[in-house]
């Protein structure tokens, strides 16, 4: 895996970073794959029934809105992740279950923890553009993150 900054380095303003605004959770600090998104609020259902899914080695990036008030991942889910083998799962939000987490072999950023667990409704957009983080990220992206950060191109850099 070549280093966010190397990348930066090597391609400039091509790449799409994020603003730093996001913790390391999962076991994995470095991390890349194919980008698979969802839009939810508040309601895991669409990510559990992403995570169940084959990863193919692609991230689960997720926009909850930036909400605070609820987790949308949490250890039984990103064990789901590891099973599955999804590369990684960035949250526009919180997880739950942090210590766990923080021994499986996943990646997961997101904003912060909160104990309490969403509500499970179904709601929510699959395989949709997203914004947050001052980027705009689409299914297909290819995305790589490390300790100092997260970075997305439109396809796989060599």
């Amino acid at each position: 895996m070549v280093a966010t900054a190397d990348l930066y380095d090597a391609h400039g303003e091509t790449l799409r970073v994020l603003a730093p605004i996001f913790r390391d959770f999962g076991g994995a600090r470095i991390f890349e794959g194919p980008v698979a998104t969802l839009k939810v609020h508040e309601d895991n259902s669409l990510v559990r029934a992403a995570l169940e899914q084959p990863g193919e080695g692609r991230v689960l990036v997720v926009d909850g809105g930036g909400s605070l008030r609820c987790a949308l991942v949490g250890d039984n889910l990103a064990m789901l992740g590891v099973e599955n083998g999804w590369a990684g799962i960035i949250v526009y939000g919180c997880i739950r279950d942090a210590a766990p987490i923080a021994a499986l072999a996943i990646g997961v950023k997101a904003l912060a923890t909160n104990p309490r667990k969403s509500v499970k409704k179904g709601e929510g957009e699959r395989d949709v553009v997203l914004r947050f983080a001052e980027v705009s990220i689409a299914p297909g992206d290819y995305l790589y993150a490390d300790e100092d950060g997260v970075v997305v191109a439109g396809a796989r850099l060599d």
